[in-house]
């Protein structure tokens, strides 16, 4: 059993909403967010894996924490990559769950994290990169791994991505937070064109040391990479070379990695399933 609670704390640290509970807790926030709250999931069972739900408008995630975490409502400029009805208005449905094992060990989009947020974190799967454009929300590391494909404009939501400043040396990386066994990567290029280019050909380097060149072609769709069952903590997106079109902006609408969590040795995936 874990125990879980979620608050809803202030910019003065004064908590205004908790709920707490075994394995499952609910909260309903019945006034509007104000600039500086926060959302704090808690739990005395560290390094687990929980579906959240922050925000109705959002949907829930299926993450592994390592420890608490604190989530900050966005406000101002930071809004504009996320649905305008998230956050929004004077009733909200927050909860927190541990996750069943057939629910970890499933096969599924292992990059996935709406709540993915910059800088330290104890919450995976994580993105983050060495430039994002202007530093602007719209064009951060989180939008790569946020599961909104819509790539044929950029800007505000929902056409947010990694933007990389026309840094020829830009690169992203995606942790997630244990060993997981990895089929295959989608890449979904931004699509705005003729306003963007696009990469002809990025290199995949896997966190055990094996560095993959892969050739990309100018496209809306997902375009995948098999990684045959690679056991990775992360991988990164490096050496990102543009096509000769003219425009100097190519990004990355998303990444998707599919796969299982890995499971530990000696333990049946029989006996991984709820019964």
């Amino acid at each position: 059993m874990a125990v879980l609670s979620l608050k809803v704390i202030d910019k003065n640290d004064k908590t205004r909403y908790v709920s707490s509970g075994e394995d499952q807790v609910v909260l309903v926030n019945t006034s509007q967010y104000a600039e500086g709250d926060r959302i704090c999931l808690e739990t005395d069972t560290k390094n687990i894996f929980v579906w959240i739900q922050f925000d109705d408008a959002l949907g829930a995630s299926l993450v592994y924490i390592t420890d608490n975490i604190s989530y900050d409502i966005p406000f101002g400029e930071k809004r504009i990559s996320y649905s305008p009805k998230a956050f929004h208005g004077d009733s909200h449905y927050l909860y927190a769950r541990a996750a069943r094992d057939d629910e970890i060990y499933a096969y599924r989009n292992q990059a996935l994290n709406v709540y993915d947020f910059h800088g330290e974190t104890n919450c995976f799967p994580h993105a983050y990169a060495n430039v994002e454009t202007r530093n602007e929300a719209v064009f951060a590391a989180r939008n790569a791994i946020d599961g909104v494909i819509a790539n044929l404009a950029h800007g505000a939501w929902p056409y947010e991505s990694w933007g990389i400043n026309r840094r020829d040396d830009a690169c992203i990386t995606v942790e997630f937070g244990n060993e997981i066994v990895a089929d295959k990567v989608v890449l979904y290029l931004r699509a705005d064109f003729p306003h963007d280019n696009w990469w002809k050909q990025v290199k995949l380097v896997l966190s055990d040391g094996e560095e993959l060149v892969c050739e990309l072609k100018k496209t809306a769709l997902g375009q995948e990479i098999p990684l045959n069952g690679k056991i990775i903590t992360s991988l990164m997106l490096k050496e990102l070379i543009k096509s000769d079109d003219p425009s100097p902006f190519p990004a990355l609408t998303q990444i998707e990695v599919y796969g299982t969590v890995n499971i530990p040795y000696g333990i049946s995936p029989k006996a991984t399933i709820s019964q």
